[in-house]
């Protein structure tokens, strides 16, 4: 699900001013700064060596700018949720909702063109003032932990490996809140992972890849990098998950919603 941004500072403003701010989350043990608020990181489970889940503790502006979501993908889709709007939880609830009701009578690529087209419009100038840059991939990799964990979780920034070279332009996210959310593939794929790293690589000019893991609900940002064609990506053989709702795939077979 898309919301991240390449950079001038006062690019970067303009577009979290529509999109996020820096969050507050809880999830357990040993205390860390987030934001303005404390977060605590999950510990490993000795006996099972299992991740334990985020745990949620959205902040007023958390719940705002899930409600902004929400809203948004609602003026998309033509229909909102019933879910409440005032606690964090409930209310991202009811944007996975609303996000799912968008796929509805469309095809995967209107979905993608659908998220795409609810991104700002960048003029180019902007590409042409602001060209692709070692600097601008780290400062992005830098900036989005600081102002997504309330879309998609706990995050960190990683060093990555690009074509031999070692960038700081990585984000490790720990477990996305809308991927274990939705437990849905095409939902990851067709509103997340395939519009933002179209609007970052080709609106942009800063090439952006996604990795998401359908096992443990990790994903890795690699800013920099530019993504193979979609049809070529190795996300497009994954099939459905367990937890799916919409659910319709055989074993080995991809993910219905991807077609």
């Amino acid at each position: 699900m898309a919301s991240f941004l390449q950079v001038s500072p006062s690019a970067h403003s303009c577009f979290l001013s529509r999109l996020g701010r820096p969050s507050g989350i809880s999830i357990a043990k040993k205390s860390v700064r987030v934001g303005n608020r404390k977060a605590r990181k999950s510990e490993v489970k000795a006996s099972s060596g299992e991740k334990s889940s985020p745990q949620y503790d959205d902040s007023l502006t958390d719940v705002a700018f899930i409600g902004l979501c929400r809203r948004a993908y609602g003026e998309l889709s033509g229909w909102q949720s019933e879910k409440g709007w005032l606690d964090g939880e409930e209310t991202y609830k009811g944007m996975v909702e609303v996000s799912r009701a968008l796929m509805k009578g469309r095809s995967a690529a209107e979905q993608r063109s659908a998220i795409i087209d609810g991104f700002p419009n960048i003029p180019d100038w902007f590409r042409k003032l602001f060209p692709y840059s070692k600097w601008g991939a780290e400062l992005n990799a830098q900036i989005t932990p600081a102002f997504f964990t309330w879309l998609v979780g706990p995050m960190e920034t990683v060093e990555v490996e690009i074509e031999g070279e070692t960038m700081k332009s990585g984000v490790h996210i720990q477990e996305c809140r809308y991927l274990k959310e939705s437990g849905c593939t095409g939902m990851c794929v067709n509103l997340c992972k395939a519009p933002c790293q179209t609007f970052f690589t080709e609106q942009l000019g800063m090439p952006l890849t996604m990795n998401p893991n359908f096992e443990d609900y990790s994903c890795e940002m690699i800013f920099g990098q530019r993504p193979p064609p979609l049809e070529k990506d190795p996300v497009m053989e994954q099939g459905c998950l367990t937890e799916c709702a919409t659910a319709k795939s055989g074993k080995g077979q991809p993910c219905w919603k991807l077609d």
